[in-house]
């Protein structure tokens, strides 16, 4: 009886922490991009068997949506964390200044994670290429946009401010310091790169004069 017990345990799929297989397929997308990673690459990453994949996550594709809400959850942890700043300004100098830390410490792989997949597919992986820009817009412009509203409603703004357009902007400083990051521009032109883009802040006639 014991020996039929042994038996049926080995024959078992073989139990894995799911958020540990996700971090490390991330990881796999993120320095290969989306085509690039191999399922081999993957599965040899999460310390998993194809069979097992199938059975968690479906297929490839699936997988890599998963890690990519893995991604865009924690980058929204970052971002409510820098807007909770007394004032919007302060909120986005913190967030870039956070997102360069984080770009050149060596730790991740080069380059933000849904510009890196999205920038190596293919035709054959559009919907792949087109879930990526999209996580990327919706990411953080909606909050970006929202905290900027209750700037111009503090008076830190001025009232003809629009807050998406700002929004946009931001997020698009956002992706250049990306970029820049991964084709090896270094944490100090990052950090200059920066003060230049805060320089286009709008400010209100309000703080022009208290100033």
């Amino acid at each position: 009886m014991e020996k039929d017990d042994r038996s049926r345990k080995r024959g078992r799929p073989r139990e894995f922490n799911v958020d540990a297989a996700l971090d490390a397929a991330l990881l796999v997308f993120w320095r290969h991009g989306y085509e690039g990673s191999s399922l081999t690459d993957l599965t040899g990453a999460m310390g998993i068997t194809r069979p097992a994949l199938y059975t968690a996550f479906g297929n490839k594709e699936a997988l890599f949506s998963r890690a990519m809400s893995r991604y865009a959850e924690r980058k929204g942890e970052q971002l409510a964390r820098a807007l909770d700043e007394p004032t919007a300004r302060a909120g986005v100098e913190r967030l870039l200044l956070t997102m360069v830390d984080g770009l050149t410490a060596g730790v991740n792989p080069a380059g933000c994670f849904l510009v890196v997949t999205a920038m190596a597919c293919g035709p054959a992986s559009k919907p792949v290429q087109v879930a990526a820009a999209a996580c990327r817009r919706e990411s953080a412009v909606p909050a970006l946009s929202a905290r900027f509203a209750r700037g111009v409603a503090d008076g830190e703004l001025p009232a003809d401010t629009d807050t998406t357009s700002l929004a946009i902007y931001v997020s698009t400083v956002m992706q250049g310091l990306a970029v820049q990051a991964a084709s090896g521009v270094g944490r100090d032109a990052l950090y200059r790169a920066v003060a230049i883009a805060l320089r286009a802040w709008p400010t209100s006639p309000e703080n022009l004069s208290r100033g």
